[in-house]
């Protein structure tokens, strides 16, 4: 059967996404679950106080650093992608068979385990917070828990194929609920953060006047708290996946950076200091939801604003990272490096339409086995070990590349120091915690190294890929930009 390469449309992505709307994707993508439910390690691990919320607050800082260097590689490397993008263009004129391997592990990681996983676990927290307000008015605590797990499993299947309906759609409509649920998650942030100013006000001070009381100074105690904390705020390269999709990357990439990072900065420490201000670090500790505790205490009757703050904040995490994970699936195509249809677009709504339904397909697989947390532990230490990467290629651009334009370039400290925490960040783990599963994630990179010798470097393509091909092509509407065939 020969493949209907169809008219190829006249461009690839659209760029539909200005600064505002640029912003909120990394409001999306950092804001989760975590700050309402967990932030509790930082606490943990620093021993005091005062010193968590110098933690937090350098671990914005730190993050900031990060995404600028990400900033100068998205004006030098103008693609959609993010690390992938970057080590693509570093590394593959290097060695032939070596050059492309790292681009091609990262896409590896990211599309066919990592990103799905999250976006599994990150909507079935959506589903068991959106049923917590009105479990009490449908009675559902009475149900047996295997039946609760069951309708929470469901739901979440119902929300992936909601954010996978919208990311199939349009960018536009993308846009449009993203704004929206960026505004709504902010706002539960600030609910949150003036019911803390409250508490001060009519004088509850105890916890925060313990200040500095019982730091722990201990190197391996700090480091594990900055870990935690970093963790946290993983989400600051998310827009320099879209790159194609942004409106004057040039300029709106490095602004959304440096508006958005130093918010949820913001955010993130007043939040924390809400927290400490009406429950001990003792409870905190203990919390096995620090924000539902925070909302009974101080929200009385409107306590299911926290329930409801999560469910946004996990429902809009997750349309973000499916729709950034299928920009690279894109671009990783364009490579060779992936199945090309997943570098096909819908002919009218101008959307990775093979990439978006591949990847509703892993999570919905992710969902059905449940339980996968430990995995994405497994590959997670693995998501610094690329920005580390990221950093090391934007080193070699500036010697590679000296003379290629740089609307906005970062101090030459700014990448060494953001090398020096990534191998921090990749290391502290496996020192902290010294498990089989590293090995695991070992195997699973060797594998791709099994993918990618015969069907990547040797470019082994079997007979009934055409016949695939032309399936998706018919049951997506999908045909091949011109870039691709130019």
């Amino acid at each position: 059967m020969t493949v209907v390469k169809a008219a190829p449309t006249s461009g690839g992505l659209k760029r539909e996404m200005g600064l505002m709307s640029a912003i909120n994707v990394i409001i999306s993508v950092m804001i989760g679950s975590g700050i309402f439910v967990s932030p509790t390690a930082a606490l943990k691990y620093s021993g005091s106080v005062g010193f968590c919320l110098v933690v937090w607050a350098v671990c914005g800082i730190i993050s900031l650093l990060g995404a600028l260097c990400f900033a100068e590689l998205g004006t030098v490397v103008p693609r959609s992608g993010a690390e992938y993008a970057y080590l693509i263009e570093a590394f593959k004129k290097t060695n032939k068979f070596w050059g492309p391997l790292p681009s091609f592990i990262c896409a590896w990681v990211y599309v066919v385990v990592l990103r799905p996983a999250e976006i599994a676990v990150i909507i079935l927290t959506f589903a068991e917070y959106s049923i917590l307000p009105f479990s009490n008015l449908l009675g559902l605590k009475s149900l047996p828990e295997e039946d609760l797990h069951n309708l929470i499993k469901l739901i979440a299947l119902l929300g992936l194929g909601v954010i996978t309906y919208i990311n199939l759609s349009s960018v536009k409509l993308y846009v449009t609920i993203n704004n929206i649920f960026g505004f709504c998650k902010v706002f539960a942030c600030l609910i949150v953060i003036f019911g803390g100013i409250y508490q001060l006000a009519i004088g509850n001070t105890e916890n925060l006047s313990r200040g500095f009381a019982g730091t722990n100074f201990s190197p391996g105690h700090i480091a594990l708290a900055f870990y935690n904390g970093l963790w946290a705020y993983d989400g600051w390269s998310s827009v320099t996946t879209i790159t194609e999709e942004i409106k004057r990357p040039e300029v709106n990439i490095p602004r959304s950076i440096i508006i958005a990072v130093p918010i949820i900065t913001g955010l993130y420490v007043f939040m924390n200091m809400a927290y400490m201000t009406v429950l001990s670090p003792e409870e905190m500790i203990q919390s096995e939801a620090v924000g539902l505790d925070f909302g009974d205490r101080v929200l009385g009757s409107f306590s299911f604003l926290i329930p409801l703050g999560v469910a946004l904040s996990t429902f809009g995490c997750a349309l973000s990272i499916q729709f950034g994970v299928t920009r690279l699936c894109y671009v990783a195509s364009q490579e060779g490096q992936m199945l090309e249809p997943l570098s096909y677009i819908h002919v009218r709504r101008a959307t990775p339409t093979p990439a978006v339904a591949m990847q509703g397909i892993l999570a919905f697989a992710f969902i059905l086995v449940g339980n996968i947390e430990e995995l994405i532990e497994l590959a997670s230490f693995l998501i610094w070990f690329f920005y580390g990467s990221a950093f090391i290629a934007l080193l070699t651009l500036r010697k590679t590349q000296p003379d290629t334009p740089r609307p906005y370039k970062v101090p030459l400290f700014v990448p060494i120091f953001a090398l020096g925490v990534s191998i921090f960040l990749s290391v502290v783990p496996i020192i902290a915690e010294p498990s089989p599963k590293y090995f695991f994630a070992v195997a699973f990179i060797l594998s791709g190294v099994a993918v990618y010798t015969p069907f990547v470097y040797y470019k082994i393509r079997p007979k009934w890929m055409n016949k695939l091909t032309y399936l998706i092509q018919v049951l997506f509407e999908a045909v091949p930009t011109a870039e691709k065939f130019e």
